[in-house]
């Protein structure tokens, strides 16, 4: 049944993008905020709109949407390893989406509104989640 094999196949890059945010956004999210670079804390249970689901378990959620992402365009592509293909995905098309839609969406301005200062933040922690995102399903596929 090739139908199972695909949807067992996006449960893994679910599950992967979702260990992902867990196990290394949250904990990167964490030494930004020990380092004093972020005023935000990691595992934050705050309430998010529209239904009050804690904002880590938002945040797995659509880091397991991402990891979906991420390993249909991994199975596509030739040119990087996955583990690095992993890490420029996710510096790149996640922070792309929460700079120029989701900030505007939420009334803040697009792109850390081009502070140099904070602009590596959002790749560099979504680069942490696509290259652990492409190693979890590299082990979940096996």
């Amino acid at each position: 049944m090739p139908w199972m094999h695909a949807l067992i196949s996006l449960f893994a890059a679910f599950l992967a993008g979702w260990a992902a945010t867990l196990a290394a956004h949250q904990p990167a999210v964490g030494l930004l905020n020990a380092l004093g670079v972020l005023p935000a804390a990691p595992f934050a249970m705050r309430p998010t709109a529209p239904f009050g689901v804690p904002q880590v378990w938002s945040f797995a959620f659509w880091g397991g949407v991402w990891g979906i992402a991420l390993v249909l365009a991994a199975k596509r592509q030739r040119l990087l390893p996955l583990a690095l293909f992993g890490l420029v995905f996710g510096a790149i098309a996640p922070t792309l989406v929460a700079w120029f839609v989701v900030a505007p969406l939420q009334g803040r301005p697009v792109a850390a509104d081009w502070n140099l200062a904070r602009l590596w933040i959002g790749p560099f922690v979504n680069g942490v989640w696509g290259l652990a995102a492409a190693l979890f399903w590299r082990g979940l596929a096996r």
